[in-house]
């Protein structure tokens, strides 16, 4: 039987369809401005703060950058602490506005390329690099700017910032209670063999040093089985497989380093006569 037209022949799951895009196209969107700080790594670095910038106890925390507020009206009264994630697009705007009407801050921002931001201005740039995964599911690596005083301080690389927050995002993960499995070197499946292949090595198993099979004895009668199915290798297969598996991973080894392009950009008569002029 034939849906039901309607609407000039079209449908109503049609009709739906094209009413439901309609709405979407109104919703505001999230972009990586957008990024809420899950509560347990708020909580972490509020805490640091506390312990190593200042002490919180009668400070009032201001925070602004919610969708769809506008931080600008927002009230700032005296000895506040703007401890918040702004949008990072407009983090220069911001930090001008609060040193124009001397609001205290400490902002979350972007950890590639914070030096950008209105070097002009009087602060400290705490560098942890910490991936944060936000609530909108964006994961930025992630640092901080304040205009805190911090003892004269004007880059701080803050280890026990980053082990804090990697404690607090830990805490938020789900521990899984899938088994990892594990096999002895006589015991080889499709995916233990293409993580070699990946790596481009080359390996040959004549077909009297293997054995084909999908299960164990020692998984017999608990429902398991080689994912994939399987073989049993021989000794000297066995030994071979080992020494493939170092040469892959040698090989990503040096992949990766090859990857990594190393130049070096050296420092002009100018810039060692300002070095000179630093304090030691």
């Amino acid at each position: 039987m034939s849906q039901p037209q309607t609407q000039k022949g079209r449908t109503p799951e049609e009709v739906k369809n094209d009413y439901d895009g309609f709405v979407e196209k109104f919703k505001p969107k999230r972009t990586t401005d957008d990024c809420l700080t899950p509560e347990p790594v708020y909580n972490a670095i509020r805490k640091w703060v506390n312990d190593n910038i200042l002490p919180l106890d009668g400070v009032e925390i201001v925070r602004p950058f919610w969708p769809g507020r506008d931080y600008e009206r927002a009230e700032y009264p005296d000895g506040c602490l703007v401890l918040d994630n702004p949008p990072f697009s407009i983090l220069v705007k911001i930090r001008r506005f609060y040193h124009k009407r001397g609001v205290r801050y400490f902002l979350f921002a972007p950890a590639l390329t914070m030096g950008y931001s209105a070097r002009e201005l009087d602060a400290t740039y705490i560098v942890c690099g910490e991936q944060i995964t936000y609530d909108n599911g964006a994961k930025v690596p992630t640092s901080f700017i304040t205009n805190l005083d911090c003892g004269g301080i004007g880059l701080w690389v803050a280890g026990t910032l980053s082990k804090a927050i990697t404690a607090a995002a830990d805490s938020m993960k789900e521990v899984s209670d899938m088994p990892v499995y594990e096999y002895p070197a006589h015991v080889v499946s499709p995916a233990i063999l293409q993580k070699i292949a990946k790596r481009g090595v080359e390996w040959r198993v004549p077909k009297t040093s293997m054995h084909a099979m999908t299960t164990l004895d020692s998984q017999r009668g608990t429902g398991k089985v080689i994912f994939g199915g399987g073989w049993l290798l021989s000794e000297r297969a066995a030994a071979e497989r080992a020494a493939a598996e170092r040469a892959a991973a040698e090989r990503a080894a040096a992949e990766r380093a090859a990857a990594r392009q190393r130049i070096v950009w050296p420092l002009s008569d100018r810039e060692r006569e300002i070095i000179r002029d630093l304090t030691p």
